[in-house]
């Protein structure tokens, strides 16, 4: 993977996690860039950025409090998503992550193309949301 794309990747990654820029505003820079998506894992702490031709970039992200629960509640991950979406002032992205391992999401993974974000528990239970319109 070239430099300019490690860059902006990272870029992205420390976005989210310092709140500098919102879920749109990354998702038009990795856009931008050329990625097609790319997965969450809060079991390895890791966020994996994938382009269209097979390349990939796994980077390490902070680890988020608390562990992933055993049940995979769908209901409390879409009410974790609209608090996302909404973004009032008490939301961060840490206090996200731990919130929806809370709910059992072990991670999800981001579709450009495709238009939806796929989260799913330990047991493979899954949500998917469509991106907003």
């Amino acid at each position: 993977m070239d430099a300019d794309r490690i860059t902006i990747a990272t870029t992205c990654l420390t976005a989210a996690h310092d709140g500098s820029l919102g879920f749109p505003e990354i998702v038009g820079k990795l856009i931008g860039a050329g990625f097609e998506g790319y997965a969450v894992d809060y079991r390895r702490n890791s966020q994996t950025f994938y382009l269209p031709d097979g390349d990939s970039l796994a980077l390490d992200m902070p680890a988020s409090e608390g562990g992933i629960a055993a049940a995979f509640d769908a209901d409390a991950v879409q009410t974790l998503i609209r608090w996302a979406q909404a973004n009032p002032p008490d939301y961060s992205y840490a206090g996200f992550s731990t919130r929806v391992k809370a709910a059992g999401c072990a991670g999800y993974l981001v579709s450009f193309s495709g238009r939806r974000v796929v989260y799913f528990g330990r047991t493979a239970e899954t949500h998917v949301e469509v991106f907003p319109g």
